[in-house]
């Protein structure tokens, strides 16, 4: 299980942060560039998801609203049960940052790479991942008034307007330009992975320079810090496990099985960044950290689950799986891509997400 080199290019910039933090004017600049930047990651996803797969997607409804339940129902409800480990293995700044991160939406980019690599319902993780994420613009600060309350010191109908600005109306209106600008997107789509790295970066930096500045830092701990892993390997697998075998109680293909554990499982870096600067303000590097941790996590365990399920035989239903119900032989289920297409819906995107 190999460190992504993009974690380790993020805990760089968290210790140029730390030696070398933006004050005053070089701080309003890095917080005015990260905002454009993250708005202009927000315009390109717009830009690259087909309406068509979109609109294709609401069809296969009850498994958007699996993956919707398991991100924005099942995860803060175990994030709310762990306020019992406050002090003994997380102190409060460390929890509600893992609280904030059962919040956060899912992912795009590797929900479709690793539902990919496990040949799983392809189209079904692009409308999930994508879903998932517009919903988080609205319900994550919800959420967040209402199971963090003041302790998420910026939020205010203000910080839901200032969330819904940077990432939403530019996703919009990528999707409004799609028509003329998707094809450019597609064929630079390697050039134009550099902006989501880029944004995230320059989000991290601003966001732990604000930490810096402030001197929040002398409230964690390498016990602490330890905790809060172990706290998170708990969380994962708990998550892994519930959206495997929650979809086979809801007898759900094994396609289909994939797509909603590789999208159900996951929380997006990308989206839970801006949202934590917006909501905490000077303490949003603490806020994210639990994110930082867990994002790297979930690459390196999804990776390998997704290459058992690869290896596993090729039938339309688990071996453990019983007979298709009535029901479910009725309703038609959505195939997954052929490898053409699953390889370019996964360069689609970064891993980032």
């Amino acid at each position: 299980m190999p460190i992504d080199p993009y974690i380790l290019l993020l805990l760089g910039t968290v210790g140029l942060a730390a030696l070398l933090p933006a004050r005053g004017t070089a701080s309003d600049v890095a917080s005015g560039a990260s905002t454009a930047a993250i708005a202009f990651l927000f315009f390109l996803y717009g830009a690259r998801l087909s309406t068509r797969e979109a609109m294709d997607g609401l069809k296969h409804w009850r498994l958007h609203v699996t993956v919707l339940a398991c991100t924005f129902v099942v995860f803060p409800l175990l994030g709310l049960a762990a306020r019992g480990l406050v002090p003994v293995l997380l102190n409060q700044p460390l929890y509600q940052g893992l609280l904030f991160l059962t919040l956060v939406p899912s992912t795009i980019q590797s929900s479709i790479a690793f539902t990919s690599m496990a040949r799983g319902n392809v189209p079904a993780a692009i409308c999930a991942g994508s879903f998932s994420s517009l919903a988080g613009i609205v319900l994550t600060p919800l959420l967040a008034a209402a199971v963090l309350g003041g302790s998420a010191g910026g939020f205010s109908a203000d910080s839901v307007v200032k969330i819904v600005l940077q990432l939403l109306v530019p996703f919009v209106a990528g999707q409004l330009l799609r028509r003329w600008i998707g094809a450019f997107v597609a064929r630079h789509k390697k050039v134009l992975g550099l902006v989501d790295r880029g944004s995230i970066l320059l989000v991290v930096y601003t966001a732990f320079s604000e930490g810096m500045v402030q001197g929040i830092w002398h409230q964690v701990s390498p016990a602490r810090l330890a905790g809060l892993l172990a706290v998170e390997v708990v969380l994962l697998a708990v998550m892994l496990a519930l959206t495997w075998y929650g979809a086979k109680a809801l007898r759900f293909n094994r396609e289909d099985r994939i797509a909603i554990q590789f999208a159900g499982s996951k929380k997006s870096l990308a989206a839970g960044l801006p949202m934590a600067s917006v909501l905490f303000g000077a303490h949003a590097s603490l806020a994210v950290l639990p994110l930082m941790l867990f994002h790297q996590m979930q690459l390196m365990v999804c990776a390998v689950i997704a290459k058992r399920r690869a290896q596993d035989p090729d039938t339309d239903t688990d071996p453990d799986t019983e007979t298709e119900t009535e029901a479910d032989a009725a309703e038609p289920v959505t195939a997954s891509a052929p490898p053409a297409a699953s390889r370019t819906a996964v360069g689609t995107g970064t891993r980032s997400g």
